[in-house]
């Protein structure tokens, strides 16, 4: 396993990370979680992501049964806030108040003492950025979170959160989480030339597009055991699971073997072709995927490569 710094943070990440948007304390169990979480660290996997919404808080009270399996200074947990937990006004957001309430049940769900990496899981068109911005400034002097970032955040709210920040000599966000894969490669544009020059470093999700891009619905067949067929997990994959990708998903696997590498470790290895790309998260329901998928840390792909896959998914 590789690392590589968070932005201009001093925050080692490791090429992989895993995370547990539709899997932990919702379709896997937690002996089988547990499984993957030790093949993981195992592996030099040191940086976990979850959400204090995913599974209503169960994926990060499965972590809280997990984490102590390992020594807290090897390990990076991120977490965010933003969605609703609630139906009431203060429920959502990124308010002084919400982010303070969810913080606090954040590290009560997961049982640990601070937070490595909190971040703001959408921007937040209601409430002032500067108020946000002190908000995680006071949970970083207090102790309670070590870095702060966002996800999903456009380019022009990353700079205008950097020069907030700098005049206020508040803390800086060092990440963005993305969406980012060989279907999706909108943040190439803009928000990683930004992010490139502000010092802040991706944490890239969804790298195997929904599991689409591992060459798994090759032809169009559903396999039983897949995300697509479990009711659980699928509410997101009907738009990456179209004819078309599945097309170039599959005329990527002859690259993929031309590249000695399965077509998971193909998507992911491009993902960490990009420098400002720190972690690629992904998920995994059997240790036997997370071993596969650790495997990319490492693999540089030629330029024939790259441009067969450009080809592909232009």
């Amino acid at each position: 396993m590789q690392y590589r710094r968070l932005g201009r943070s001093g925050l080692q990440l490791s090429e992989i990370g895993l995370g547990s948007w539709l899997t932990y304390g919702n379709a896997v169990e937690l002996e089988e979680a547990r499984k993957c979480f030790h093949k993981a660290f195992d592996l030099g996997i040191n940086f976990f992501d979850t959400a204090n919404n995913y599974a209503e808080g169960d994926a990060e009270r499965c972590l809280s049964k997990i984490l102590p399996d390992f020594p807290r200074d090897e390990y990076v947990v991120a977490t965010k806030c933003y969605f609703p937990v609630g139906e009431k006004p203060n429920q959502s957001g990124l308010s002084r108040k919400h982010i303070r309430e969810q913080c606090d049940r954040s590290l009560q769900r997961l049982g640990v003492d601070y937070i490595d990496l909190y971040q703001c899981h959408r921007y937040d068109e209601n409430t002032p950025l500067d108020e946000t911005l002190r908000a995680l400034d006071d949970l970083v002097r207090a102790g309670k979170v070590l870095y702060v970032g966002g996800s999903e955040w456009p380019a022009d709210r990353i700079l205008e959160a950097h020069r907030i920040a700098e005049r206020l000599g508040l803390d800086r966000m060092v990440s963005n989480q993305p969406c980012y894969n060989m279907l999706r490669r909108q943040i190439e544009r803009a928000v990683i030339p930004m992010c490139e020059h502000l010092g802040v470093g991706q944490v890239v999700y969804s790298s195997l597009g929904q599991g689409v891009l591992t060459g798994k619905y090759s032809g169009g067949e559903i396999p039983a055991d897949s995300r697509a067929a479990d009711d659980r997990q699928n509410q997101f994959i009907k738009g990456v699971l179209t004819p078309q990708n599945i097309e170039r998903a599959d005329k990527l696997a002859p690259v993929a073997e031309e590249a000695g590498v399965s077509p998971a470790q193909l998507a992911i290895a491009w993902c960490l072709r990009q420098a400002n790309v720190t972690s690629a998260i992904v998920g995994a329901s059997r240790p036997a995927q997370v071993e596969e998928n650790a495997a990319a840390s490492g693999v540089e792909l030629s330029d024939d490569v790259l441009k067969k896959i450009d080809e592909i998914v232009r």
